[in-house]
């Protein structure tokens, strides 16, 4: 069981530190998306947002430091799901499900981390 515990963590570590790549290698689309939502300081806040995905990917990955991991993703999904996916506003159908795909899919992944805060300290097969 140790070992799939180690493929979720990789999976879901993975996933947020691949993100975080893809804020810093496209900063500039996907700082225009956030724009074309409204998003303050896109530029900023995408590259913050890069920095809060790596730092909580790394944290679930390594099973380092998992509260503040947890706290990172936390805020960055709440945030982010209830700004970038607004669904409801959407009129375009294509476009309405694409948020709202994108929307549940954050609400998972959020449930998932959370999760993380209820397994025992320290993690098996983790740096600390």
């Amino acid at each position: 069981m140790i070992y799939l515990f180690l493929l979720g963590r990789i999976l879901l570590g993975g996933y947020f530190i691949k993100n975080s790549f893809n804020h810093f290698l496209n900063l500039s689309s996907v700082a225009g998306y956030a724009a074309s939502k409204n998003t303050p300081w896109p530029k900023l806040a995408v590259t913050v947002t890069g920095l809060i995905l790596l730092l909580g990917g790394l944290g679930i990955l390594l099973g380092v430091y998992i509260d503040y991991a947890v706290l990172l993703l936390s805020v960055f999904l709440i945030g982010v799901t209830f700004k970038m996916h607004q669904y409801w506003k959407e009129s375009e159908p294509m476009q309405r499900m694409a948020e709202n795909i994108n929307f549940y899919k954050n609400l998972a992944l959020l449930g998932a981390i959370l999760i993380m805060l209820f397994i025992p300290e320290p993690w098996e097969m983790s740096l600390f």
